[in-house]
């Protein structure tokens, strides 16, 4: 009696599980539906063969005699392995080959002199997706200042969008909008990766970040130590070149000129990648050149200037048990700076040096703050974009200027900080500049 039942209760459940196989036969293509086709079938396949193993000890069953509930199970199997082997099914869905992100930061600013503002500065949209696992696109879209208007000083812009084509370990391609691969903080300039609320003076005017620039180059590795990149892009607009703010407004930022177009690359050493030298240090050493013309503008309006610059950077990044040392320096040359006017310096010069100390205890880091992390940190940046004046132009003593900069940034996990410093600001002018106290947030994810 016993046999029977059980026999029947299993026969329920396989011929349900026939009935729900008819079903996936006769379901359209729909990927969606078809994965959860699949998903019920495993399912009851599980609670199927759970069954069987329970009752297996008990049937006073030989050998020789056919289980039927076994057939049925091994049928379900094969129908399971014709869906799974269906091309809807192979296929990844749609939605998995996207990656989204992005990073944003708010400031409070307080100067001593002037006013006072708080500044949703800048909220950064990632949006990525992958081809193939060779062919990848990438793209960042900015909004700055909360509001975009006529005159309100807000901003949308592309930053990224380019194409990156994996061939190897040592040459891939990338085409499109790229950031020019000059300095530290150009490439790495999201919130949580550089200390400070607003990002040094430094790569505002000196290597003005963001930098982005249109064209075509190659990447990759020569060795493990050593990585490069290599690009020909769209030169600057050298109309756009001023006193204070060096070559910033010559970036181009809608639909670039390539009249006079520019090489871009940059080196980086990594001495410590195949070695083990304790007390968890990093080392990495760059270089980094912009050469190129500076008679382009946007849509093609070429402003007519017969002139070039050429920029020279060096850079590194050094980490020693809880000190973080880190440093840039650049030196640009143009070509046409008194044709130029505008106060535009044949040479400008600048660098900054900073040390950041990890003191969170290990003992504080419990709970909630399990992930976190706290640094206290120093900045000093020198820089001067009338460092020496074509002949006959009077230089700009504004715009020789010294900055201090003492702050803590506390990481309460690490993708979102909370910053606050002080900045001791000088140039050589009478009138010097007004020091600032700042409170920030920033994130990325």
């Amino acid at each position: 009696m016993y046999y029977r039942a059980t026999k029947a209760y299993c026969g329920l459940i396989a011929l349900s599980v026939l009935l729900l196989c008819s079903t996936a036969d006769g379901m359209d293509q729909n990927r969606d539906s078809l994965k959860q086709k699949v998903v019920e079938l495993e399912n009851q396949v599980r609670f199927l063969t759970e069954k069987l193993e329970q009752i297996s000890p008990s049937l006073s069953v030989t050998p020789s005699v056919k289980n039927p509930e076994k057939d049925q199970l091994a049928s379900v199997m094969e129908r399971l392995d014709v869906l799974e082997d269906t091309d809807e099914h192979d296929v990844e869905d749609w939605y998995d080959q996207f990656t989204f992100g992005g990073y944003g930061e708010m400031h409070a600013n307080f100067s001593e002199g002037g006013p006072d503002v708080f500044d949703i500065h800048r909220l950064v949209f990632y949006l990525g997706y992958e081809f193939s696992d060779w062919i990848q696109l990438h793209s960042e879209t900015e909004i700055e200042h909360a509001y975009v208007s006529s005159g309100s000083g807000g901003e949308v812009a592309i930053e990224q969008l380019y194409f990156d084509f994996l061939l190897s370990d040592y040459v891939n391609i990338r085409a499109g909008r790229i950031l020019s691969p000059m300095g530290i903080i150009n490439r790495k300039h999201e919130p949580p990766s550089f200390y400070g609320v607003e990002r040094p003076s430094f790569a505002k005017y000196i290597l003005p970040t963001t930098w982005s620039s249109d064209g075509l180059g190659i990447f990759g590795s020569i060795a493990t130590p050593l990585k490069y990149e290599a690009y020909v892009v769209n030169g600057l607009d050298g109309s756009k070149f001023s006193a204070t703010n060096g070559i910033r407004g010559g970036r181009i930022k809608e639909r670039s000129s390539f009249n006079d177009v520019a090489f871009t690359g940059r080196l980086d050493y990594y001495p410590f990648a195949e070695a083990d030298v304790g007390y968890k240090q990093s080392l990495r050493l760059g270089a980094s050149t912009y050469i190129g013309g500076t008679d382009n503008g946007n849509n093609g309006n070429d402003p007519g200037i017969d002139g070039d610059i050429q920029v020279y950077s060096a850079d590194f990044e050094y980490s020693i048990l809880d000190f973080d040392i880190r440093g840039v320096m650049a030196f640009e040359n143009i070509d046409g700076a008194f044709e130029i006017g505008n106060g535009t310096a044949s040479e400008i010069f600048g660098w900054y040096l900073e040390v950041g100390y990890h003191f969170m205890l290990d003992s504080w880091k419990e709970g909630m703050l399990k992930n976190s992390d706290a640094v206290g940190f120093v900045r000093f940046d020198d820089f001067d974009t009338q460092n020496d004046m074509p002949f006959g132009v009077a230089e700009n003593p504004k715009g020789d200027r010294q900055e201090w900069t003492f702050g803590v940034n506390f990481y309460p996990t690490p993708s979102l900080v909370l910053k606050a410093d002080y900045q001791i600001r000088d140039d050589a002018s009478t009138s010097n500049l007004d020091n600032l106290f700042n409170l920030g947030i920033g994130w990325q994810f």
